[in-house]
C-alpha cells in the first residue's frame, strides 16, 4: 500500500496537488486530523485500497505534535509513505490570497495575513523538516500538477537527484539542496539568433558545449556533486535538489541541468525540472 502525505502552507498549491492524485486514482483526504492518519490509513488498507493521499497543515495544529509518532507508527505496517511538503515565498502567497479573496484559514480577525503567514510557518516548521519540499512560487498548475506526479513514481530505496534549473530574477528556489550561480558564463541571450532559443535547442547547445568556461564549471559541479552524493546517500536522504542558475531561467542554467542529469542518470535515479522556462 502507498500512502502519500501532503502538508504545506496556504496557497501553496495542496489541493492543486490532492486533485493531480485523484486523477491518478488515489482515494484523498483533505484536512485530516494527524492523530488519525494511522487509523484511517490501516482502515484503508483493510478495505483493500492499495493507493491513497491525504493533507494534514495547520488547520489541525491541536493534533501536529502527534504527528512524527503515527508516522513511525506507519512505517512499522509494510506502508510505503512517502512525505511531500508545498511552500512559496510570502509575497506569491500574499498575490495568490489577493487573486481568490479568500480568508488565510488561521485568520481570527485578530491578525493580517502576514502575521497568519508566518505563524503557519511556525506551527508547519517541525512537519516541514520530515519531508521532502517543492517551493511553487513560479510554478504554473500544470507544472505542479506534473512534478508531484513524477516523485510519487520514483523508487524510494533510492536517493533521488533533482536537477533543477533557475533564473535568479525570479528568486532562489526555497527547494533547493545545492545552489550553483552560472551568471559568469557566456550568454547566448546577447546572440541575436540564440536570444529566442532556450538551452535545449540545439543552436544554444551547440554554442555553450564549444565554450571552455562552460565545460569547466559542468566538471565543477560533477565533480563537487560526485564527492559529496555518499555523504547525503548515508544520511538516509530521499532527494537531494541540485539548482543551476542563470539571470533569467533560460539558456545556460537549463543546459548544465540537462548535461548533469545525463551524466547522473547512468548509476543514479535522476529528476530535471526547468522552473522558469514557462516565464520567459
Amino acid at each position: 500500500m502507498q500512502l502519500i502525505v501532503i502538508s504545506g502552507l496556504a496557497g501553496s498549491g495542496k489541493s492543486l496537488a490532492l486533485n493531480a492524485l485523484e486523477d491518478s486514482g488515489y482515494y484523498c483526504i483533505d484536512n485530516l486530523p494527524a492523530n488519525l492518519l494511522l487509523e484511517v490509513t490501516l482502515y484503508f488498507k483493510k478495505s483493500g485500497y492499495l493507493r491513497i493521499a491525504v493533507s494534514i497543515d495547520a488547520r489541525t495544529r491541536k493534533t501536529l505534535h502527534l504527528f512524527p509518532k503515527q508516522l513511525a507508527d506507519l512505517k512499522q505496517q509494510e506502508i510505503d509513505v512517502r512525505l511531500l511538503f508545498l511552500e512559496a515565498k510570502t509575497d506569491t502567497l500574499v498575490k495568490r490570497f489577493s487573486v481568490t479573496r479568500r480568508q488565510h484559514p488561521l485568520n481570527d480577525d485578530h491578525l493580517t495575513l502576514l502575521e497568519c503567514i508566518q505563524l503557519e510557518r511556525e506551527i508547519l516548521v517541525e512537519i516541514k523538516d520530515l519531508m521532502h519540499c517543492i517551493d511553487t512560487s513560479n510554478l504554473s498548475a500544470s507544472s505542479l500538477c506534473t512534478w508531484v506526479r513524477d516523485l510519487m513514481c520514483l523508487d524510494r530505496s533510492r536517493l533521488t537527484l533533482l536537477f533543477q534549473s533557475f533564473g535568479f530574477k525570479n528568486g532562489i528556489p526555497l527547494d533547493a539542496d545545492m545552489v550553483f550561480d552560472v551568471r559568469c558564463l557566456p550568454n547566448p541571450y546577447y546572440e541575436e539568433h540564440l536570444q529566442s532559443l532556450t538551452g535545449v535547442d540545439d543552436a544554444v547547445i551547440e554554442y555553450l558545449s564549444e565554450q571552455t568556461d562552460v565545460k569547466r564549471m559542468f566538471d565543477d559541479i560533477k565533480r563537487f556533486t560526485n564527492d559529496w552524493l555518499p555523504c547525503y546517500i548515508r544520511d538516509n536522504r530521499s532527494y537531494l535538489t541540485v539548482a543551476i542558475g542563470c539571470t533569467g531561467g533560460r539558456h545556460r542554467s537549463v543546459y548544465l541541468a540537462v548535461c548533469l542529469a545525463k551524466y547522473f542518470n547512468k548509476e543514479n535515479q535522476v529528476l530535471v525540472r526547468h522552473r522558469d522556462l514557462a516565464h520567459n
